[in-house]
């Protein structure tokens, strides 16, 4: 009989993603798929195989995996994209997959930040005082819960053009990715006079650049922080057949 065909996924959508992506090529153990969230209009090339959107919950992931003929699922995700963690690891419990989840560590705050620890955007927002000039490092589909605060004026950084109106009475939009150097972030906080940064603890270096320059200006961050319940940092684990 004909050796058994390795099929790998990565749910992606982060440099780490991307850098499994590279290594697991470079091995040719196997057919390597990253999936993507759709998220962005034009997003980096990768190596393998890409898919972009939705599987449609735990059952449509389920599917996939079996027509696809799955051997092994890496959830490379981002740390708060909790719903497809969770569905994955559902996913992987019904067809015995084994499931191995990649989590970058939390940053930890530094004796020079201000740091302003929140739970939930909602928090966050209501952490900002009247006249600030916020800096939304949240990415386009969080900064809904912010729309409220007239009183406040928001610089918004997306990655692709918004398609319709954002709801935000006082707002100025730039668009890119955040830069892992902190002297180039320090330049955009700088010129946009900001008071107040809103940023997720998200971890890792890509995006460490913002924090590390609100620490250089003494600007205080409204840290959103993981839930308690989310799945340890670089934990390896085989799901279970059910």
């Amino acid at each position: 009989m004909p050796a058994r065909v390795e099929r790998y996924l990565i749910l992606g959508g982060t440099a780490e993603a991307v850098t499994l992506a590279t290594t697991l090529m470079q091995t040719g153990e196997a057919e390597v798929i990253t999936s993507l969230a759709g998220r962005t209009a034009s997003p980096a090339s990768l190596p393998g195989l890409v898919r972009i959107g939705g599987f449609g919950g735990v059952d449509g992931l389920v599917c996939y995996l079996r027509a696809e003929g799955i051997t092994r699922v890496y959830d490379a995700t981002h740390p708060f994209a909790r719903t497809i963690s969770t569905n994955a690891a559902a996913a992987c419990r019904q067809t015995g997959i084994p499931l191995h989840v990649m989590r970058r560590p939390a940053w930890q705050p530094h004796p020079d930040d201000v740091w302003i620890k929140v739970e939930t955007l909602e928090q966050a927002a209501r952490a900002l005082p009247s006249g600030a000039r916020v800096f939304l490092a949240l990415g386009s589909q969080y900064i809904r819960a912010f729309a409220h605060r007239k009183d406040c004026h928001f610089v918004v950084r997306m990655i692709d053009a918004p398609t319709s109106d954002l709801g935000f009475p006082n707002a100025h939009i730039i668009l890119g990715k955040a830069d892992a150097d902190w002297e180039k972030e320090k330049q955009v906080l700088e010129s946009h006079k900001i008071t107040h940064v809103v940023a997720r603890n998200s971890g890792g270096d890509a995006s460490y650049g913002k924090i590390s320059a609100a620490r250089r200006l003494h600007i205080p961050v409204v840290m959103i922080a993981r839930r308690d319940d989310e799945a340890p940092e670089n934990q390896t684990a085989r799901c279970g057949i059910s």
